[in-house]
């Protein structure tokens, strides 16, 4: 693939990279920062979101790890909802070659205040500094319909799939805002990886670039994960709020202007 991008447009995407993948590791919502930036500059929109995938894995990898090391992972649950969060992004990443992923975001945009309107409202539940172990096997059942179902989105979409993968686990299974930020970063990274590995065997994803972005990517996720671990609820309570309010924001607009072309 023969696309130039100059050392500043590097730098600048490296950059975005590193705040994306802070962000990211916190509240979801980093594909927000990185793929604009990569259509920015100059990239053409499969090749942009086959990088923006090709850099995403290696911060959402970054921060399970950070996650897992700080005893947060329920490694249980895991084990079931990584196959299905992979599996589902497969099925997305197929469903969107007959279906546009236009039709989704007055629909994303709906959701997306409904997540605003719970979070802002909901009583939070005592901090847990660990893992405690889930009613099995209903907890097991509801994680693989949530990874099934938000890896399907993330394979078919995607903005604002670590937010939702956060206040599903959050509301459907009582677990603390730090402790759902580590559970999604499981389904997120499985989604991440299989929707990457569809692009790259299609040969769109910019690995000159990509690389370079992992990289940042990588410090920023294990920094976010870090401070989300060392923050608790309260910080990722603001962190996701912020970010859905950037979706909201990034989304109706999408969705204004393609209502006054048409």
């Amino acid at each position: 693939m023969d696309l130039e991008v100059s050392a500043l447009k590097l730098g600048l995407l490296c950059l975005a990279a590193l705040s994306a993948g802070f962000v990211d590791a916190i509240a979801g919502g980093g594909g927000l920062i990185t793929l604009p930036a990569l259509l920015t500059a100059g990239l053409p929109t499969h090749v942009a979101l086959g990088t923006n995938k090709g850099q995403s894995v290696f911060g959402s990898g970054a921060a399970l790890v950070r996650f897992a090391r700080a005893g947060l992972v329920d490694k249980k649950l895991a084990q079931v909802t990584f196959p299905f969060g992979l599996l589902g992004a497969l099925g997305g990443a197929a469903l969107v070659l007959l279906l546009s992923p236009e039709v989704l975001k007055p629909l994303v945009l709906v959701l997306l205040v409904a997540v605003a309107v719970f979070l802002a409202f909901r009583r939070a539940p005592p901090r847990q500094d660990g893992v405690e172990p889930s009613p099995r096997p209903r907890a097991q059942a509801i994680g693989a319909l949530i990874a099934l179902a938000i890896g399907t989105y993330d394979g078919f979409f995607g903005p604002g799939t670590g937010t939702f993968l956060i206040v599903a686990f959050s509301s459907l299974l009582g677990h603390g805002l730090a402790r759902a930020s580590a559970d999604a970063k499981v389904v997120n990274f499985a989604s991440n990886l299989a929707s990457m590995t569809l692009f790259a065997v299609r040969g769109v994803v910019l690995w000159k670039v990509a690389l370079p972005m992992a990289a940042a990517q990588f410090t920023g996720a294990w920094l976010g994960a870090h401070v989300a671990v060392k923050g608790g609820d309260r910080l990722v309570r603001i962190v996701v709020l912020c970010v859905v309010a950037a979706l909201v924001l990034k989304l109706g607009r999408d969705v204004w202007f393609n209502w006054s072309e048409a």
